[in-house]
């Protein structure tokens, strides 16, 4: 097998997508100081690291930034597999704090619906948002992002990519087409 890649959003694009995501996700919280970014790893800790980066030049303070790790709280392990475990880091207290979820694709929303179900155990928020970065469909559950970058129907064999500078060398949001290979 190969794989075909195409671009889905340039690196330019993705920029302007991350100050609009930004914009909004600060625009829908009364007190930006009570805002606390948690990722969804691997690529939703490293996407909420950038948006923290960004609202922090748009509020003028640090925005609390860490990861929530929902491997455990999974309900699909079998068909999906495991990874190696990455540790929950919680900035502060989540208690009466706005929490926005932050992943790179949302797809079932399965991984979502266990990011809610470990958040449980780490306090009470006053609410809780989800941003993710690119909705490729498939939903198997009643979750939708409150900001997403962008929309791109895909069908089950496709991947998303969101590549950033800090962990790939190359910014974007790719499309990935697995080929047949061509049998001699």
């Amino acid at each position: 097998m190969s794989a075909d890649r195409v671009e889905i959003l340039s690196a330019v694009e993705l920029g302007r997508t991350l100050n609009r995501l930004a914009s909004q996700v600060l625009e829908s919280v009364d007190e930006s100081r009570d805002l606390v970014l948690l990722g969804i790893p691997t690529r939703g800790a490293a996407l909420a690291e950038v948006l923290a980066s960004r609202l922090e030049q748009l509020c003028g303070h640090p925005v609390d930034c860490g990861s929530l790790d929902p491997t455990f709280h999974r309900d699909d392990l079998e068909r999906v597999g495991t990874r190696l475990v990455a540790p929950t880091q919680l900035p502060s207290s989540l208690d009466d704090k706005t929490v926005v979820l932050v992943d790179d694709v949302i797809f079932t929303g399965r991984t979502v619906r266990a990011a809610l179900e470990a958040l449980q155990a780490w306090g009470r928020p006053s609410r809780v948002a989800l941003l993710a970065m690119v909705d490729r469909g498939h939903r198997e559950l009643p979750i939708q992002p409150d900001f997403c970058g962008r929309v791109v129907p895909t069908n089950r064999q496709e991947l998303i990519a969101l590549c950033l500078n800090g962990i790939d060398g190359e910014e974007g949001v790719f499309l990935i087409k697995e080929e047949p290979s061509s049998v001699s």
